[in-house]
């Protein structure tokens, strides 16, 4: 009974956004209504407990609203200066094709801004960069989410391994006893090349899938097939970021993978697919706008551009704010002094033991990749000579998408938060755990020696709910590690299975409400986020499969379970194309 109670503010979540596709403002109001009455009446958590948990989750919101103002400035202030039109035209000269562009843009750029960011910044840049070069609103935070996957897990300079899974392998006396001689630091590298092998293995076909599923979604004629006709230059994309992601992960650590993958992918794609290497024949591109869908459209007002026209500025003067904004985020992120500065108690307010409780918030703005995108866009108006008017006409409208995002986040991640903090801090004995970690027991307790099947999505799972890979990671790596070893799994399995959790926990981004929120809001998406979830929702299944199919082959070492990883992708391709064939047919 307990368990499906936990499972009740998914259930609902599933329902009313994914099933019934209500706007995420109606059904996360819902979803937050559920879990708070269930938290105090069932869960017996104090009224406290609960508000504490609220506030911060309002906090969060407005933190995220803030990144989604300075995404949408930035876009606004290249449009009003011009920029965009040098930008859109570069994009064209390497290619006209929609699955190229989405591909050089998505995969290869924001995952470089993962690796640098992380915390939804890559939706924050690529998604308008999308919508500029004439992508559907919709289509364009469906190709960004997909992404959030294989880099997200070295996001932040390695913050969902450095922080998320080191809090829950740390300080654990049975676990040190269990690697010893290893100690714990060794023991996360080896966890960080596990989870480097099972991305690559896993994710250097996320780019055909994006391109793909762009075509099955927003093509003309509704093809999977027309998207996959692109797969040798999408694998040779996939393989470009994956190999030096893997190389990095094993040798070097969590903090640089998905930085240097992008940044090395990007020099070795950019060159040959601006020579034409493995370019398809065929030129995909999206039907007239007026024969559009109207659900594919947000409230951002119509951009008509003339890539004819000579642009206004040099294509590197236009796409230097991208250049700043990637400069200041790795600065900000890799200089230990600048960034103790940053995060340091001067700059950042804290909210600590909020109502009397555990639960602590804090207020880090000058940190905040919001105030980045801010400074770039103030130097825009030097850089592209722009007059007050423009200025103002950008601000303004940037303001009026934030404010129409704001209730579907403020009402999003306050029950994240709930969710999380729903334990009871009554008596130990007798109190339940935390609605997402009695899940994961429930779901250990039936799967036993299955478990690396499961794992990822226990991760997965974390995500969905918390919006964040480190939160996932820091809520169930002890679970893992802890699962792992009760079915009598030694320490070196233990740590693939606590990998397997991590890969799960990135491919969750995917899915995540309030990261997927905060992507249709940069663009004006309102209230169509559960349209987005069923397209992403299926990509996130490949992934946590696939995941789990290898971990198995990995750790029990049997032959078939090798052959279903190589069916399972197949039987994956099939069945989409056949999805868009009766679609076609109908």
């Amino acid at each position: 009974m307990y368990t499906f109670l936990a499972l009740a503010p998914i259930l609902v979540v599933f329902l009313l956004l994914v099933v019934l596709r209500l706007p995420a403002k109606i059904s996360m109001s819902a979803a937050y209504l559920a879990t708070a009455l269930l938290a105090f009446f069932v869960w017996h958590a104090s009224g406290a407990q609960v508000a504490a948990a609220t506030v911060n989750g309002i906090i969060v919101a407005l933190t995220i609203l803030f990144i989604v103002f300075a995404a949408i400035l930035l876009l606004n202030t290249l449009k009003e200066s011009g920029a965009i039109i040098a930008i859109r035209k570069g994009f064209m000269d390497i290619s006209p094709d929609r699955r190229v562009q989405a591909i050089i843009v998505a995969w290869l750029f924001c995952s470089l801004v993962e690796g640098s960011s992380g915390f939804g910044t890559p939706s924050a840049i690529g998604t308008p960069l999308l919508l500029a070069l004439g992508f559907p609103a919709m289509a364009s935070v469906m190709v960004m989410l997909i992404i959030q996957s294989t880099p997200v897990s070295f996001g932040a300079v390695g913050t969902p391994i450095l922080l998320g899974v080191w809090s829950g392998i740390s300080d654990k006396q049975d676990l040190a006893q269990s690697i010893a001689p290893t100690s714990a630091e060794n023991y996360l590298l080896q966890i960080t090349a596990n989870i480097g092998l099972l991305h690559a293995l896993v994710g250097f076909l996320i780019p055909l899938i994006l391109s793909a599923f762009l075509t099955r979604f927003f093509g003309e004629k509704r093809s999977f097939i027309e998207g996959l006709k692109v797969w040798p230059f999408a694998l040779f994309a996939g393989l470009s970021f994956t190999i030096p992601y893997f190389l990095v992960a094993k040798y070097l650590g969590p903090e640089f993978p998905s930085l240097v993958g992008g940044f090395i992918g990007l020099l070795i794609v950019l060159p040959a697919a601006k020579r034409g290497f493995l370019m398809p024949k065929d030129i995909f591109d999206f039907a007239p706008r007026d024969d559009w869908d109207k659900d594919w459209l947000g409230t951002l007002d119509e951009e008509q551009y003339d890539d004819s026209i000579a642009p206004k500025f040099t294509l590197i003067r236009a796409f230097s704010p991208y250049i700043i904004v990637i400069g200041l985020l790795i600065v900000s992120r890799v200089v230990t002094p600048l960034k103790n500065f940053l995060v340091g108690d001067f700059t950042t307010i804290n909210l600590a033991n909020l109502f009397g409780t555990t639960i602590s918030s804090k207020i880090q703005l000058a940190y905040s990749p919001g105030t980045i995108l801010i400074i770039t866009s103030l130097l825009c108006i030097l850089l592209f000579k722009m007059n007050r008017q423009a200025v103002k006409r950008s601000w303004i409208n940037s303001a009026k998408t934030m404010i129409a995002a704001a209730p579907a986040l403020l009402f999003s991640v306050p029950m994240v938060q709930v969710f999380i903090n729903s334990g009871s801090a009554a008596d130990v004995a007798t109190s339940l755990p935390a609605m997402p970690i009695l899940l994961a027991e429930s779901a250990a307790g039936a799967f036993q020696n299955a478990w690396p099947l499961v794992s990822p999505w226990i991760g997965a799972m974390g995500a969905f709910i918390a919006g964040s890979n480190t939160i996932s990671n820091m809520m169930f790596s002890y679970f893992q590690w802890s699962t792992a070893s009760q079915i009598g799994l030694d320490s070196s399995h233990a740590a693939q299975v606590v990998a397997l959790q991590a890969v799960g926990g990135a491919a969750g981004n995917m899915i995540s409400v309030h990261n997927v929120v905060a992507a249709c809001a940069v663009v004006g998406l309102i209230d169509k986020e559960g349209y987005v979830i069923r397209k992403t929702l299926l990509a996130m299944i490949y992934y946590v499969i696939q995941a789990g199919l290898i971990g198995m082959g990995i750790i029990f070492g049997d032959f078939w379970w090798w052959i279903l990883a190589i069916i399972w992708p197949v039987v994956f391709f099939v069945l989409m194309s056949l999805t868009s064939r009766k679609k076609a047919i109908n």
